[in-house]
């Protein structure tokens, strides 16, 4: 399944989400959800657990400014590369 975070870890039930998530997912972070891919940051670290593959999107990076600040555990991707990920993981959650 692909879950998609917009909205900050701070500002939804974070603990809730990591429950249903496992190592087959994959989890875009987007728009305020970026903030969770801030390297030593706790919501990262609990999202690593999961072993689910972690993606950012390079827009919402670059327009908050935290290109110095990504874990290197989070790979960032384009628009394009979001196309892709719907194409591989057909289920879709959004936060």
């Amino acid at each position: 399944m692909l879950y998609t975070l917009a909205t900050s870890p701070f500002n939804c039930d974070f603990s809730a989400i990591l429950r249903l998530m496992t190592d087959k997912d994959a989890v875009l972070l987007m728009q305020d959800g970026v903030a969770t891919a801030i390297s030593q940051s706790p919501f990262l670290d609990a999202l690593q657990k999961t072993g689910a593959q972690l993606y950012a999107l390079d827009v919402d990076i670059n327009a908050r400014g935290l290109q110095n600040t990504l874990s290197p555990a989070v790979s960032v991707i384009t628009y394009q590369g979001f196309v892709k990920l719907t194409e591989v993981q057909k289920q879709h959650f959004a936060l």
